[in-house]
Parts: structure tokens; C-alpha cells; sequence
């Protein structure tokens, strides 16, 4: 069968790439630049343009496009470009299928936890809790109706809420490890806010498992059964590259004022559930922070 995969060119993209080449799917990839590759297709969000290939032979659509929330201030441009590069994708890839007779059979879209809201509290947030008036939680739920609208074409929707992912390359983490090498590491804030995460390979096999499961619909938390606050999780941190964290905590204040409202993504954090995704049959090959720490600095972060 074919994958349509948006986003691919990213580090969970080119990750489930190689996954399910590896199962005998074929990819494609749609990208905002113009390549002689094949593989490659050709689409423009802004401008409402899509290779018009692209979708007429496509078993199964996985939307990971959308502007990286962590990269920029949340000035109130950016907060558009958020949303927009959400929805607006969503949008190009619906009215697409909308006018073509193939249809796919699986329409499978990112979503975040942020959804539940930027906020620090001992509830555990499941799929079945309401949406957040927040930044976050407005963009998440408009995200997720842009995807539900593919049901109307017949299509069955996976929506997977994703927490921090963690991968052996660049991303988050080689960005947290890198102070704590140099001595410099520290908690942030309390150090009481959950940090929800997740390994790499256990969201790809939750792609997977979506692309392949029919009895999955809806939403799902993509995220580690274990929950940790951000003190603890430092500290394993500091454990696994052998440093002491030797600065004391940083006071919340400074978060606020270098990042604005973007704060919120290192100051607040709830405890999310993965109940659904594990009744569901998924196991989770990293449960534990441990094992997932063991397996990306054994394998390339040293």
C-alpha cells in the first residue's frame, strides 16, 4: 500500500519513513520544495497548491505539517502562523480528496497534549476530557475538527496527541542535554510540572499501528505511560551523561520574561494518560525514562 506522509522531511517524518519502507509500504512525501525525486511532491499551503498526483493513488495519509511551536515568541504573528499551518494544510489536503473519486482509506493526523491546556495540576487528562481555552488548547481543537471533517468523505480518522518526543538527533533533547554537559544544567521553575514524553520509535509504531488497525478511530494520547515531573526528569538526565547539576533552580520569572506566553511550554504540565492506546493492544517497547534514556544515549547521544 502507499503513504502520503506531510512533514516528512522532519525528524518524526524521515524516522517513520524508514519504518515502514522497511514493512514493504511505499512512501511519498509531500514537501514545500520542488525535487526531481519522485518520491517527492510538490504542494504550497500558502497559495492552496498541490501536485495534482498527489493524492490519486494514496492508501493512506499521515499530516504531520505544521509549524513548530517551540521555535518562535508567541507574538501575535506567530500565533496565526501556528494555526494557520495547521489548518490551512488540512484544508488543501481535504478539498483535494474532496474532488478526486480516490479516496484513502485512513486519514491520520498529529494533534498535541497541549489540547488538555498549559497548565500544572495532579489530574490525569484523558481522551475523554474537555478542551482547553488556552492558546494550545484552541489550536488543538480546530486542528482536530479540520481532520474529523475527512470523515465525511468516508474516511476513517486517527487523531494521535503527541507529548514531547524524544529522539536520538537533534529535537528537544540534545537541546536539554547540552547544559547539563557543560555544567550548566538546572531545574526549571518548581520543578514540579510533569514533562509528558514520549520515545520516537514508540510514536512511529503508533503511526504504524493506526495505518494498520481499523478498529482505531478518534483520538489518542501519544504519550509514555510513565509520568515524571521535570525535577526528576532532569536529574536522570544529569545521571545518564555522569554530570552533577551544580546551578540552582531557575526561578520561573526569567522563563516569562525571555519567552513571553511560550513559558508555558517548560513552566506548566499535567499528567496525561495512555490508557486508550494501551487497551487498544500497543506496547510500549520504552515505558520508562530509563530505558528510553539507555537506548538513545547508548545508540548516539555520548
Amino acid at each position: 500500500e502507499t503513504v502520503l506522509i506531510t512533514g516528512g522531511t522532519g525528524l518524526i517524518g524521515k524516522r517513520l519513513t524508514v519504518i515502514l519502507e522497511q514493512r514493504g509500504f511505499t512512501v511519498l512525501i509531500l514537501s514545500s520544495k520542488r525535487s526531481l525525486n519522485k518520491t517527492f511532491l510538490y504542494w504550497n499551503i500558502e497559495s492552496q497548491e498541490i501536485d495534482s498526483v498527489a493524492l490519486q493513488s494514496v492508501d493512506h495519509v499521515i499530516h504531520l505539517a505544521g509549524a513548530n511551536i517551540g521555535e518562535k515568541r508567541w507574538t501575535k504573528k506567530q500565533r496565526q502562523i501556528i494555526l494557520n499551518s495547521r489548518i490551512n494544510a488540512t484544508s488543501l489536503l481535504y478539498n483535494t480528496i474532496y474532488k478526486q473519486s480516490h479516496k484513502p482509506k485512513t486519514f491520520i493526523s498529529a494533534s498535541a497534549i497541549g489540547i488538555y491546556g498549559a497548565v500544572s495540576s495532579e489530574n490525569i487528562f484523558t481522551e475523554s476530557d474537555a478542551a482547553a481555552n488556552d492558546f494550545l488548547g484552541t489550536v488543538c481543537t480546530q486542528w482536530e475538527a479540520a481532520a474529523d471533517s475527512f470523515q465525511q468523505l468516508g474516511i476513517r480518522v486517527v487523531k494521535l496527541r503527541t507529548a514531547v518526543v524524544l529522539t536520538p538527533q537533534k529535537g528537544i533533547l540534545a537541546k536539554l542535554v547540552k547544559p547539563i554537559q557543560y555544567y550548566l544544567g538546572a531545574i526549571v521553575g518548581n520543578g514540579k510540572q510533569y514533562f509528558p514524553w514520549i520515545h520516537i520509535d514508540d510514536l512511529c509504531e503508533m503511526y504504524y499501528k493506526a495505518i494498520v488497525d481499523h478498529s482505531m478511530n478518534g483520538s489518542y494520547n501519544a504519550v509514555s505511560p510513565q509520568h515524571i515531573n521535570n525535577r526528576d526528569f532532569t536529574r536522570k538526565l544529569a545521571e545518564i551523561v555522569h554530570k552533577p547539576l551544580l546551578i540552582p533552580a531557575i526561578p520561573s520569572f526569567i522563563f516569562t520574561i525571555i519567552l513571553g506566553k511560550m513559558s508555558q511550554l517548560v513552566l506548566e504540565g499535567s499528567r496525561i494518560s495512555s490508557k486508550k492506546i494501551i487497551d487498544s493492544g500497543f506496547i510500549f517497547r520504552y515505558p520508562t525514562i530509563e530505558k528510553a534514556f539507555q537506548n538513545l544515549f547508548d545508540n548516539v547521544l555520548k
